[in-house]
């Protein structure tokens, strides 16, 4: 038996880890790979059978999905460079390209139609799917809009209540949903659903409307999953998992077959019974159940605590961070994949209704694995901006793995610029007065000293005092 004081020994060190500066950044980087690589891992065994029945090759889905994270890992790189106040600049641009791909994708012709469903626009020599793209850009640009509006209405001594809450917000959010159940994809309206409320609720929205919200979110839902033939059969084979079960229920049954079969430690990696044909989309929504056989229940705790791990890193960032607008775009970004994380568990072992969405970074989808990457790489990029990592990276604390990317140093975030910013884009820009109409004093986004002399500016900043440049070159000498 290991002795108590050795154990206390590791939890203590772990928590002197836990409170590096850059301790949130690396627990980032650190799950986006092992998920990454573990779910390369899984497509490769999950789909070798089906490759080669296919094409003559057990790689070449494993090839597709190779080529799809390393664009995500570029796309991850160009998310810990980019410069928050730029990414709120092109939030709005590149949501109204994301809401005009969702229309042409739309248009036969244009868009691909795969199973029923017309969700892809082939390009050639790879294809997009606008549906998830939509969903980093609405999480981006919901999250702007909210910082902006609340920043501005405190300027103007006009919050503005719940209208700048709602409007634009919730309308533009229900025209994307429309658009992905006309291609139909429930399961991406769902998503769109989760990242919708998480905006609302991490930005201020009373109980009580957040709960009608939220109730008439679930009504049209279950309306939506009760109108096709496909949707109502899946929540037909929910209630009734004992009908049909070479029909509407044999998907479901043969996941649960394939968790049974691995048992605690599994059949071993690459040993799967129910990838040779017996588990359709064994490499997409169905990944879990293999997972489950090949690598038993260690593996599955394995995924579920990559995902808890991320949740408290995701919120950890959201808890520490000073620029109101990180906290509500790191809130809503955890919010929505561990949501769909859960989601994808929930119905591979029998607790959810199927709907198709897919294991963030592990199921097969190209679309799906690039953009979530790029995403991990925002979270990742607003770790480096919480006040100790901006204090340590300017004081020359730079970790191995900042280095070795060369990344640039974080911003500073000033509270009183910002709000001055917010009020500058609210207002637009200025007019000209006319001749012989009197000329209003300029705004000064920097306020002058006070009576005291001491800097308002510098007594807005709450993390100042503790988390300066300075005092972090102090204590890096006493070390």
């Amino acid at each position: 038996m290991r002795p108590r004081g050795t154990r206390q020994v590791q939890v203590g060190r772990f928590g002197a880890w836990l409170a590096r500066p850059l301790a949130s950044f690396h627990l980032v980087v650190t799950i986006a790979t092992l998920l990454t690589v573990l779910g390369l891992v899984m497509v490769l065994s999950a789909s070798s059978v089906e490759s080669y029945a296919d094409g003559g090759s057990a790689y070449s889905l494993f090839v597709q999905q190779m080529m799809y994270a390393m664009v995500g890992a570029v796309l991850f790189y160009l998310a810990l460079r980019i410069p928050f106040r730029r990414l709120r600049q092109l939030s709005f641009p590149v949501f109204a390209v994301s809401v005009l791909l969702l229309v042409l994708v739309l248009i036969p012709g244009v868009g691909s139609t795969v199973n029923g469903a017309r969700r892809w626009i082939d390009l050639g020599l790879f294809s997009i799917q606008p549906s998830e793209l939509v969903k980093v850009t609405f999480v981006v640009w919901g999250a702007h809009l909210l910082i902006s509006r609340r920043a501005a209405g405190r300027a103007a001594n006009d919050p503005g209540g719940l209208k700048n809450l709602l409007v634009p917000l919730v309308p533009a959010g229900l025209l994307v949903c429309l658009l992905i159940v006309l291609q139909p994809n429930l399961s991406t309206t769902i998503a769109l659903g989760i990242v919708l409320l998480a905006l609302l609720w991490f930005g201020g929205l009373p109980v009580r409307l957040f709960v009608a919200i939220l109730a008439s979110g679930a009504i049209a839902a279950l309306a939506l999953a009760l109108s096709a033939g496909y949707r109502s059969d899946r929540m037909r084979a929910f209630f009734n998992p004992a009908d049909d079960p070479q029909g509407i229920n044999y998907q479901a049954r043969q996941a649960m077959y394939s968790l049974a079969d691995g048992g605690l430690w599994g059949r071993g990696l690459g040993q799967s019974r129910a990838k040779w044909s017996y588990l359709p989309n064994s490499h997409n929504d169905f990944i879990f159940a293999i997972i489950g056989e090949e690598l038993g229940f260690l593996g599955c705790a394995l995924v579920l605590g990559l995902f808890a791990l991320f949740v408290y890193a995701g919120l950890r960032i959201a808890a520490r961070s000073v620029d109101p607008f990180l906290r509500l775009l790191t809130a809503t970004a955890t919010t929505w994949i561990t949501g769909q994380a859960l989601i994808n568990i929930g119905y591979v072992v029998g607790l959810l209704p199927v709907t198709g969405l897919q294991l963030p970074l592990v199921s097969a989808g190209g679309s799906s694995l690039a953009l979530t990457l790029f995403m991990f790489g925002i979270i990742a990029n607003a770790a480096r901006h919480e006040p100790e990592a901006v204090a340590a990276l300017h004081a020359g604390q730079d970790g191995r793995v900042s280095r070795l990317l060369r990344l640039p140093k974080p911003e500073v975030y000033h509270p009183v610029r910002a709000r001055a910013a917010a009020a500058d884009r609210d207002r637009g820009p200025a007019r000209r007065p006319a001749r012989g109409e009197p000329r209003d004093e300029p705004a000064r986004a920097r306020p002058r000293a006070n009576s005291r002399g001491t800097d308002t500016l510098r007594a807005t900043r709450a993390w100042e005092p503790s988390y300066s440049v300075t005092h972090a070159r102090e204590r890096g000498r006493n070390r």
